[in-house]
């Protein structure tokens, strides 16, 4: 597959790989680096990989895993998938990743020896597929599909950005939201009921995105958020008790790198947000769900100056 030029870091910035405690808000540096960027960690137990827990990141295109005590940062087998970005998520049972990767389709990799498999599917028209969520029972993954708008694709070309559903198996591929509003960051929670996402849908000027959700059809979909700041990516906890997600300063357009953001903590049926944590980040610091499996603690990555 083809690479790009990937993001790098400004002189003096660093990436910073940090696990925190949702009960007390402790922060602990599992990683860090001067010399280059990486995102969006992903929590697993791995059958294939012992009994310990690992965050998974993505680094230049490819999948890097570390242990979540800390450790030896090692690359993880994705096959000939050199060119993942920063939307990818594990199976519920450890042992597969899925990938969306710059050929614009979401892919399947055996985390046991690496093999992979494309899930999505060609369309008739220029179609990118971003991972975002997939269900409790592994079944089905919840993606963004993004269709330029206008003859000439390309970087900075209009886009429609809707909601969709896939089997793992490429089959049900399903459009839930129909809506020219931006719409990002689909995922499950953990039951399953709920699919949850970041839109602009009832915004009245561009790039004031709330979180709302809907149901895996589409349906009754709630807006949760409703605060002057723009909010992206929400995670539901295992067990429903917790939803955080990045929340960017007033008048920001989609989810730029190098902000200073936060990280809120609501009610998953919506409410008050709480801090937890401010950093210098933004873009790869927690796209994807990066909670532990006992619910006790997330993953985030910040980029600091100086």
């Amino acid at each position: 597959m083809a690479t790009r030029a990937w993001r790098t870091l400004e002189s003096g910035q660093i990436s910073r790989l940090v696990v925190v405690d949702i009960a007390t808000g402790e922060r602990r540096t599992v990683h860090e680096s001067p010399e280059v960027v990486f995102e969006a960690p992903n929590w697993t137990v791995s059958p294939h990989w012992g009994d310990d827990e690992w965050l998974v990141f993505n680094q230049d295109g490819l999948i890097y895993r570390i242990p979540v005590a800390g450790g030896d940062v090692e690359p993880a087998p994705t096959g000939d998938i050199d060119s993942s970005n920063n939307d990818h998520v594990v199976s519920p049972d450890g042992r597969y990743l899925y990938i969306s990767a710059e050929d614009k389709h979401i892919h399947q990799v055996s985390l046991a020896d690496g093999s992979t498999r494309r899930v999505t599917h060609d369309h008739d028209r220029p179609f990118n597929h971003y991972l975002h969520g997939i269900s409790p029972d592994g079944r089905t993954l919840s993606y963004i599909g993004l269709e330029p708008l206008g003859p000439n694709p390309g970087p900075g070309t209009p886009a429609r950005t809707n909601v969709f559903t896939i089997g793992i198996d490429g089959s049900d591929d399903t459009q839930l939201t129909h809506s020219d509003s931006p719409h990002d960051g689909a995922e499950f929670d953990p039951t399953g009921e709920w699919i949850y996402f970041n839109s602009e849908r009832e915004s009245s000027h561009p790039g004031h995105a709330q979180l709302f959700r809907c149901r895996p059809d589409g349906s009754a979909v709630e807006q949760l958020t409703f605060d002057e700041r723009v909010n992206w990516f929400p995670h539901v906890a295992p067990g429903g008790r917790d939803l955080v997600y990045v929340s960017y300063p007033p008048g920001v357009v989609g989810h730029p790198a190098n902000e200073r953001v936060r990280i809120r903590r609501i009610d998953p049926d919506g409410g008050e947000p709480v801090d937890v944590v401010d950093l210098f980040g933004g873009q790869g610091t927690m796209n994807v769900a990066s909670w532990s499996p006992d619910g006790r603690h997330f993953a985030y990555v910040e980029y600091p100056l100086g």
